[in-house]
């Protein structure tokens, strides 16, 4: 494990004992009324209208938000050209995601730190958007998810963010291509966050122990956890975790609620997040926030209890 010294999560741990990260970028738009009902999602208006990217970012901001993610979790060359972009306008679009985020913390008075920006790095079943990020099961080889994953890692590191956030993984050989990438890059530092239908497994059937401890191996892991996985999950999971390794754990849990990609509705019931949250954070995690469904008003409301000293790490 390398030494918090040199992760970029180090300052804010070390002042704060407790980092938060922003909530859902897609559910924040939606908040404000824009249609995101196509397959680039969120990512569509990185084109479309930059400047409510910024928006929401700063709303994150101001929620208290220690480190905001980019718009690019659906953005991907393949994604971009479904759509008639070529190669060169998909490479702009890319590197703006940090841009605008970059650009919403510095023009944004904070008090401490700056907050962190860190390049999203979605699932390689995100560009299919049919909701198999849900399930790990893809259609695809190693080679295959590996390339789909180099071509936007070389460009997405070059628009230098904090660091790389490697989320909703949920399939055990994306995870570790994705840590191979990491090693080979030798610059950047990444978080690994997955994306599990159980207590104890990603959703395609992977231990979560197992990829924990190939985090705790790797060189530059910032910190492992899971996300988009339903709340009442994920302090077992954070036990889980914690049992393999020192590395710092990440948990940002959507609402509860299943995403339906067929009908791109959100089926079921909201639960417990902040109650989660305080298992999870008595459990290990020292860096939380929220996902799907989760926006800048409950993140605030974590930002408040996290400054109130309700929980200790």
């Amino acid at each position: 494990m390398e030494s918090l010294s040199r992760n970029p999560f180090g300052p804010l741990l070390e002042a704060q004992g407790l980092v938060v990260l922003d909530g859902g970028l897609a559910t924040a738009l939606e908040g404000e009324g824009y249609s995101l009902a196509d397959d680039l999602w969120s990512a569509r208006l990185l084109r479309d209208d930059p400047d409510a990217i910024v928006s929401i970012h700063r709303r994150y901001l101001e929620a208290g938000a220690d480190c905001l993610t980019t718009a690019s979790y659906q953005a991907s060359f393949g994604g971009f050209a479904a759509t008639g972009l070529g190669r060169a306008e998909a490479t702009e679009l890319l590197l703006r995601s940090t841009g605008l985020a970059r650009t919403a913390v510095e023009s944004f008075a904070r008090e401490g730190p700056k907050a962190l920006v860190a390049a999203s790095i979605g699932p390689y079943a995100a560009c299919l958007a049919d909701g198999s990020e849900y399930t790990g099961q893809y259609a695809a080889t190693q080679s295959e998810i590996e390339s789909f994953h180099r071509e936007r890692w070389d460009v997405l590191t070059t628009s230098s963010p904090d660091l790389m956030a490697c989320e909703t993984i949920p399939n055990g050989v994306e995870a570790r291509t994705l840590l191979d990438i990491l090693a080979d890059d030798g610059r950047c530092w990444a978080w690994f966050s997955f994306c599990c239908g159980d207590e104890g497994h990603l959703w395609d059937g992977t231990p979560i122990e197992r990829v924990a401890e190939a985090c705790d191996g790797g060189d530059r892991v910032a910190a492992v956890g899971v996300n988009c996985t339903a709340p009442h999950l994920v302090p077992a999971l954070v036990q889980r975790i914690r049992s393999v390794t020192d590395l710092p754990i990440i948990v940002y849990p959507n609402s509860g609620e299943r995403y339906v990609a067929s009908s791109r509705t959100w089926r079921g019931n909201d639960e417990s997040w902040m109650a989660a949250l305080d298992e999870s954070i008595r459990a290990g995690a020292t860096i939380v926030g929220g996902c799907c469904r989760i926006g800048p008003d409950r993140i605030a409301e974590l930002r408040a209890a996290v400054d109130r000293g309700d929980w200790s790490a």
